[in-house]
């Protein structure tokens, strides 16, 4: 199958032409004309899942691997290393990432995994109502996740409206209205201001709330006439 085929699919599923403007989302490696033989879904591609990959594999990551402009090819250093594994095995390479934030990723997490109903959206912003004491909220936050620990900063008891966003939302906190923002990779002065903002914080971790990707996106191409693998790459972090 031609990659202009699933292309096409991926930009009527959520349109690149959605993603900010610092993003990098679309085709990176390849041409819409070369032929595939499987798709691999991944929130990141690292250099393991490229030396394993099959020749013709196109694959579909969250994050782009190209994000800022690269002035120099060292291929002994990422993201490097893993274009030239790629460009050898003649395999490719779309980014689906501040496109697909809005239109699905946001909230297939917050109503699949979580169990809330998304009752208004803004951008990459889902908004939800609860009505649970704020500890009951990351309780359930903690067991829908599978996470042994959260890193929290509580405003109120009581929550009742509840932002959320996955990846990085610490730059929208000055832009949100709720008792509570569920979102990663908070800052310590960010936090400092939803605190005077009288707004809750719960942080579930860029990798941790985004490694749905691949699941959420896997069920969009089950039909295809082609092998689809679903995986992820590995959390660099490490919890002790």
């Amino acid at each position: 199958m031609k990659i202009e085929k699933i292309y096409g699919f991926l930009d009527a599923l959520s349109p690149f032409e959605l993603q900010e403007e610092w993003d990098n989302s679309g085709l990176l490696t390849g041409s819409l004309d070369d032929e595939v033989e499987q798709v691999c879904i991944s929130l990141d591609i690292d250099s393991d899942m490229a030396d394993k990959a099959l020749p013709k594999t196109l694959f579909i990551t969250h994050h782009p691997l190209i994000f800022k402009g690269l002035k120099r090819l060292d291929f002994s250093r990422y993201p490097s290393n893993i274009l030239k594994t790629l460009i050898q095995k003649n395999c490719a390479l779309i980014a689906m990432h501040t496109n697909i934030d809005k239109t699905h990723l946001n909230r297939y997490v917050a109503e699949n995994i979580l169990g809330f109903k998304i009752e208004k959206s803004e951008g990459f912003v889902c908004y939800f109502e609860t009505d649970k004491s704020f500890d009951e909220l990351a309780s359930h936050i903690k067991k829908r996740l599978a996470l042994d620990n959260l890193k929290v900063s509580k405003a109120h008891e009581r929550i009742k409206r509840v932002a959320f966003c996955t990846g990085s939302g610490g730059d929208l906190i000055e832009k949100i209205e709720a008792d509570c923002f569920i979102s990663g990779d908070f800052k310590y002065h960010q936090a400092l201001c939803a605190n005077e903002n009288k707004i809750s914080l719960i942080d579930i971790g860029h990798f941790e709330s985004e490694r749905y990707f691949s699941q959420m996106l896997g069920e969009h191409l089950k039909n295809f006439p082609l092998k689809v693998i679903i995986t992820n790459c590995k959390n660099p972090f490490e919890y002790k």
